[in-house]
């Protein structure tokens, strides 16, 4: 399906914009075809925006793009869903979605944003970044290390340490997926590709 453009007498078709992990509604903009065309082909969520009356890329000046996974038109081809990996708090106002949610639950996708920065803006201070700084063979031994102490951790009923070990592979996973270029989002497609067969 393709949206449908003229159903509107200025053009402007309503754009929900969804993170793509979390499935949370991040903002509603509007585009044109000249917006949609110009998000399909960039991959960051480009809107029309009516105060400025021109076409406005998302973190354009903020650095807070939309970088699209996913674009849904519903049956009617009047409404567009855009499932996007956020590149920072949507919202002007720093908030995490336009709708007023404080971004103050811990999650999966702001411990990746922690070690994305701790690899770009590394310290002494910072363990992640001191693996980061070791080198891809140590990252992928940690997690080799991490995945044989869960095994052997489930073997017993401690739960304390069991989570424990549990937690301490996840974060050395997720050190891993970016050392390798990746990120959760990536590993998500795949599992959603494999889940659709």
């Amino acid at each position: 399906m393709a949206p449908d453009f003229s159903k509107y007498t200025d053009g402007l078709m309503p754009v929900i914009i969804q993170d793509v992990l979390t499935l949370e509604v991040l903002m509603l903009g509007f585009m044109n075809e000249e917006a949609f065309a110009k998000t399909q082909a960039e991959g960051k969520v480009t809107f029309f925006s009516r105060s400025k009356q021109r076409l406005w890329t998302k973190g354009e000046t903020s650095n807070n793009f939309l970088l699209v996974k996913e674009i849904l038109v519903d049956c009617d081809n009047d409404t567009v869903l855009i499932k996007a990996e956020p590149q920072g708090p949507t919202c002007h106002t720093g908030d995490i979605s336009c709708f007023g949610e404080a971004n103050d639950q811990f999650s999966l996708q702001q411990l990746e944003k922690v070690i994305i920065d701790r690899k770009n803006n590394p310290s002494e201070k910072s363990y992640t970044a001191s693996l980061f700084a070791k080198g891809i063979n140590k990252i992928a031994q940690k997690v080799g290390e991490e995945a044989v102490e869960i095994v052997i951790e489930s073997k017993d009923d401690n739960k304390e340490l069991f989570l424990g070990e549990a937690a301490d592979l996840m974060f050395h996973y997720l050190v891993l997926l970016q050392a390798k270029g990746f990120s959760l989002a990536d590993v998500l497609q795949v599992l959603e590709t494999r889940h659709k067969k």
